[in-house]
């Protein structure tokens, strides 16, 4: 398809690996370098991305699509920083049905047309690392900006959303905040199963029958012991991140009707986690609540 000016908000790593297959896909990807990091400007470098002088203004003057890639806790603001905006804005972060539709209200507000995006998987700019869950009017749209692509873009559709019949969009994708669903529905389950892992291992620790647990999971649970390790390590790299995205699928839970306790502890045994990765040092973070 023809060159598509696209903002990103911002190239962290998944970012910048979605910004790459755009930039590769032909597109011009936009980027504003002020007062981010030296390792931010190095990944939009690596990415082929364009940095905007004249700040965040200039980048919503120039860009048809803005895509917001960022911390959960980012999403409301970043959304309200582009106020005016009236091209088609993408929200691909972690957060709830919920809180897609309070960011769609935001940007719709100044003009803008809102796609609902969930991303699932892993930043390696390779075929089938990662994919971009769509949904709303104009997400066949955005869809059409990945093709040939590694990024399998795909519409949420009515499958997803027994009953939407025609509401769901001339697109055919599901409404606002059926994205977001997908990557909550997911994402409670890979993420909040590793939190609840390392809350088990803790606790075996904690009553003085570790060692037992680990050797009752070698008979009857082969491979965990193994997943706990890399559960600490990913808690350490990205726990901070998943603080909010457990809280978002804590509120998606309450407001489906389901429990919302699973991941709101979840929330807290990433909040305990720290930074240090080793399953050792987790697990005594763990045990020494603030």
């Amino acid at each position: 398809m023809d060159e598509t000016t696209i903002g990103l908000l911002h190239p962290g790593e998944m970012g910048a690996a979605v910004g790459q297959c755009l930039a590769g896909a032909g597109h011009r990807v936009l980027w504003v370098p002020d007062g981010r990091s030296s390792a931010t400007a190095a990944r939009a470098a690596a990415a082929g991305l364009t940095g905007v002088g004249g700040g965040l203004a200039e980048l919503v003057r120039r860009a048809e699509v803005i895509m917001s890639v960022a911390p959960p806790l980012a999403a409301l603001d970043i959304a309200r920083q582009v106020a005016g905006f009236g091209g088609v804005y993408v929200d691909a972060n972690a957060i709830s049905p919920a809180t897609a539709r309070e960011v769609a209200g935001i940007v719709e507000a100044g003009g803008a047309s809102y796609v609902d995006g969930g991303i699932i998987g892993t930043p390696p700019v390779m075929p089938g690392f990662i994919r971009l869950y769509l949904s709303g009017p104009k997400a066949g749209d955005v869809r059409d900006l990945f093709d040939g692509s590694p990024v399998d873009a795909r519409l949420v559709d009515h499958e997803l959303r027994a009953g939407a019949g025609a509401e769901a969009g001339a697109s055919g994708a599901g409404g606002i905040g059926a994205a977001s669903a997908v990557k909550m529905a997911y994402a409670s389950w890979t993420k909040g199963s590793a939190a609840l892992l390392l809350a088990a291992q803790a606790l075996g620790r904690a009553e003085g029958v570790e060692d037992t647990l680990l050797a009752e999971w070698g008979i009857s649970q082969p491979g965990l012991a193994g997943r706990a390790e890399r559960a600490a390590g990913s808690a350490g790299a990205k726990g901070w991140r998943w603080v909010a995205e457990m809280e978002e699928i804590a509120a998606a839970m309450a407001e489906a009707g389901l429990p919302d306790g699973f991941h709101q502890a979840a929330a807290e045994i990433y909040r305990r986690a720290g930074d240090d990765g080793s399953l050792e040092a987790i697990l005594t973070a763990l045990l020494s609540p603030p």
